[in-house]
C-alpha cells in the first residue's frame, strides 16, 4: 500500500485497477475466461442488432423471453443487499458490518446485469434513447416502466457511491463520517424495496394477463428475492473465506441461513396459495397456470421445468430449515446453490413465458431461447461476475489494510 500522504482520489482509482490486473495464475485464467464470454456475448448481440429480434426465440405471441426473465430475477438479487444493510448500518451488527460491503458489491453487479438485459431486449442500441429522461419519450409519471428506469438507476448510484465513499475514507486511513452517508443508507433501504415492487407492478398492472394480475405478485417478489439474494451472497462469502485471507465468521453464515429460511418459507406459502387459487376452481383465467404445470394442446416444454423448480425449492428449504450437520458447509452451500437455481427457474421462464400463453386467440406455442439469446445472456453474466470480482477484490484489500493500521 502507498504511504498515507500519497493517497488521493487519483491514486485510489489507479490502485483499484492495479490490484485487479494483478493476481495468481488461477485469477488471471478466470479473467481471461470472463473476457472470452463477454466477447461471445458481444458477437451474438452484434448479430441480433444487425438482423433484429427475429433471431431470438421470441415471437408475436411470446414477446418477452430469456432477457426479461433474467432481468426480473436479478432485480431481486440486487434488492436482497438490504438484508445486510439493515443489520449492519441501522442495528450496528458487527458480524454483518464486516461483510455488508460484499453484499453491496453483489448488488451493483446484479443491477448492471439488469440494465444490460433491458438494453439487449430493446433489439438495438439506438432504441435506448427512449429511456433517457428529457431526451426520450419517457411518459413520466404515467408509465410504470419510467418509474422502473428511475428506481433501478437510483439504486445503482446509492449502492455504488455509499460504499465508494466508505472505502475511499478507509483507503486514506481514516473512518468514514457516518453523518455524511447515513441518510443515503436510509434512502437505499426504501429504494431496495421499491425496485422490486415497481418491477412487480409492471406485471401486476396488466389486467389482460391474468397470470400476472395477482395481488400477491409484489410480496412474493420480495420473499423470493430475500431468499435467493442471501443464498447467492452466502456462496460468495464462502468463496472469499476459502480463497482469501479475509475470513468470515460462522455466525454470519448462521444469520444468513435464518434469513434465507424465513424468506423461502414465506415464498413457498405464497406459491401454494397461488396454485390453490388457480386449480381449486379453475376458470378460463387459469389457462396460463394449466399450460405451465400440465401443458396444453401437446405443448408441455415448461412442465418438467416448473416441477423441477418447485421440488428443488421445497427440498432446499427443508434442508436449510432443519439444518442437518449444524451449518456444515458441505450441506449448507449446496442447499443455498440449489435454492438459488430453483428460484431462478421459477421466477424467470416459469413466470414470464406462461403470462403470454395462451394468446387472446387461444394460440399456444413453445418458447425456447436461441443460441443468440443464450450467448448474450452468458456474456451479461460474465460482465456481472467481472464487476462483482473487481469491486470485492478492491474492497477486501482496503478493508484488510485499514483493519491492520
Amino acid at each position: 500500500m502507498r504511504p498515507l500522504h500519497e493517497k488521493n482520489l487519483r491514486t485510489f482509482v489507479i490502485d483499484v485497477a492495479r490490484w485487479n490486473l494483478r493476481g495468481g495464475l488461477g485469477f488471471q485464467l478466470l479473467r481471461l475466461l470472463l473476457l472470452a464470454l463477454i466477447g461471445l456475448g458481444l458477437y451474438a448481440y452484434s448479430y441480433q442488432a444487425r438482423y433484429g429480434l427475429a433471431v431470438t426465440g421470441m415471437n408475436d405471441i411470446v414477446s418477452w423471453g430469456f432477457y426479461i426473465s433474467n432481468f426480473t430475477f436479478f432485480v431481486g438479487v440486487a434488492a436482497a443487499a438490504v438484508m445486510l444493510i439493515l443489520p449492519a448500518y441501522i442495528f450496528h451488527d458487527p458480524d454483518f458490518h464486516r461483510v455488508v460491503i460484499i453484499g453491496e458489491g453483489v448488488a451493483v453487479g446484479a443491477l448492471v446485469m439488469c440494465l444490460t438485459f433491458i438494453l439487449v431486449d430493446l433489439g438495438g442500441p439506438l432504441q435506448a434513447w427512449h429511456l433517457i429522461p428529457v431526451i426520450g419519450i419517457f411518459n413520466f409519471p404515467s408509465s410504470i416502466l419510467a418509474w422502473d428506469v428511475l428506481v433501478l438507476n437510483g439504486y445503482l448510484l446509492l449502492n455504488a457511491l455509499v460504499p465508494a465513499y466508505i472505502l475511499y475514507c478507509h483507503y486514506k486511513g481514516k473512518a468514514a463520517d457516518e453523518r455524511k452517508y447515513r441518510p443515503f443508507v436510509f434512502i437505499s433501504i426504501f429504494w431496495a424495496f421499491s425496485i422490486h415492487m415497481v418491477t412487480a407492478f409492471l406485471y401486476q398492472g396488466l389486467p389482460a394477463r391474468p397470470f400476472w394480475n395477482n395481488p400477491l405478485m409484489g410480496p412474493r417478489f420480495l420473499a423470493s428475492a430475500f431468499a435467493a439474494g442471501p443464498a447467492l451472497i452466502t456462496l460468495v462469502l464462502a468463496v472469499i473465506h476459502s480463497s482469501t485471507p479475509y475470513k468470515i465468521e460462522r455466525t454470519v453464515f448462521n444469520k444468513l441461513r435464518l434469513i434465507i429460511v424465513v424468506s423461502a418459507i414465506i415464498n413457498l406459502l405464497m406459491l401454494f396459495s397461488e396454485v390453490f387459487k388457480e386449480f381449486y376452481f379453475p376458470t378460463h383465467h387459469s389457462s396460463s397456470a394449466v399450460y405451465l404445470f400440465f401443458g396444453m394442446d401437446g405443448h408441455d416444454s415448461l412442465v418438467p421445468w416448473i416441477w423441477t423448480s418447485v421440488g428443488v425449492n421445497l427440498i432446499s428449504t427443508l434442508v436449510l430449515a432443519f439444518n442437518p450437520g449444524k451449518s456444515n458447509p458441505k450441506v449448507l452451500l449446496p442447499a443455498c446453490f440449489f435454492l438459488f437455481i430453483a428460484i431462478w427457474m421459477e421466477k424467470g421462464i416459469g413466470l414470464i413465458v406462461p403470462g403470454f400463453l395462451p394468446s387472446p386467440l387461444g394460440e399456444v406455442v413453445d418458447y425456447l431461447p436461441t443460441w443468440i439469446e443464450l450467448s448474450v445472456t452468458v456474456g451479461i453474466f460474465a460482465l456481472g461476475v467481472t464487476i462483482i470480482t473487481w469491486l470485492i477484490r478492491a474492497a477486501l484489500i482496503i478493508e484488510q489494510d485499514y483493519a491492520g493500521s
